[in-house]
């Protein structure tokens, strides 16, 4: 049997990031994502069983430990990689996301040293549609060196392949069964979204500036693809975990087609086998018939909130 390609970058180590974060970030997050006003462990600050929706991380790719609004373009900035040809920055979209989470989240950094600690995995080339760079973000507190999570990235820089590297081999796909979905989960997004969504530290201004989301092909601002991701998990622990965030292990999905806000979000998902004390969901996110997220999969702890992970 041949062996993988090795893929250039791959073993890259980019600087880590430092990352913090507070109550009100963890509030903030969870209303921009959906979480409805009876699910107070998430939005109520008070509540004995507060918590930070599990996949908060994801958002500190962008935000690092800042506290203020920062230029998207100056801090999403990265090093060459080795073998690699540079990347412009302002054509390079989400290809797909997963975490893995090992331990939940604490509402607040506070009393932690937390960074992310960042390795490519390789780069692959499409051809003249463009490369895929994927990275590996492992969440660590310094002080006691326990990893939190580890969060998978794929990213698209359109246009920029045919470099004559080697291409990305083929990976496993989740399919919903061809059978009725088990739940449907509706969110419905407004004009505003996106703007509330921004300020969790993703100010990228095509989901803001009209003028900046035509230039880039598209008929206005466009709502984050993590938002649509986020909805998509806080639609499955709503369901499927009795909105224990703790529950959730494994959150996963390809990012398809463009949202606007103002679209409505509509979430199928199956319930598929059981192992290892973990529920398996299937499920895809769609507006008006057309996939906007795919490939998405996420395992539930089967245990009670109070089980120890």
């Amino acid at each position: 049997m041949a062996s993988p390609v090795k893929l250039p970058g791959a073993g890259f180590k980019f600087p880590s990031v430092p990352c913090s974060w507070n109550k009100r970030d963890s509030l903030l997050f969870s209303t921009s994502i959906g979480c409805k006003a009876y699910e107070s462990q998430f939005l109520n600050e008070l509540h004995p069983d507060f918590q930070s929706f599990p996949t908060y991380p994801v958002i500190l790719q962008f935000k690092g430990s800042y506290q203020s609004i920062i230029d998207y373009y100056t801090t999403t900035r990265t090093p060459a990689i080795p073998g690699v040809p540079p990347v412009d920055q302002t054509r390079v979209l989400d290809g797909q996301r997963h975490i893995q989470i090992f331990q939940p989240l604490p509402a607040s950094s506070t009393d932690h040293a937390f960074e992310l600690q960042i390795t490519c995995l390789g780069v692959a080339d499409k051809g003249p549609a463009g490369m895929i760079t994927e990275t590996e973000a492992v969440l660590v507190d310094t002080l006691t060196g326990t990893k939190y999570c580890r969060i998978l990235r794929q990213s698209f820089a359109v246009g920029q392949g045919g470099w004559g590297g080697p291409k990305k081999e083929k990976e496993t796909v989740y399919v919903p069964p061809k059978r009725q979905s088990d739940a449907v989960y509706t969110q419905v997004t407004t004009k505003e979204t996106a703007h509330l969504y921004r300020l969790n530290g993703d100010y990228n201004p095509l989901h803001c500036d009209g003028v900046v989301a035509k230039k880039a092909g598209f008929k206005g601002i466009i709502l984050h693809g993590l938002c649509t991701w986020n909805m998509s998990a806080h639609a499955v622990v709503s369901t499927f975990a009795g909105g224990d965030g703790r529950r959730l292990r494994e959150f996963q999905a390809r990012f398809k087609k463009v949202v606007y806000p103002g679209d409505t979000l509509l979430v199928e998902m199956w319930k598929m086998g059981r192992e290892n004390g973990l529920q398996e969901v299937l499920f895809r996110t769609s507006v008006e018939g057309q996939e906007v997220l795919n490939n998405g999969r996420a395992l539930l702890s089967i245990e009670s909130a109070a089980t120890k992970l």
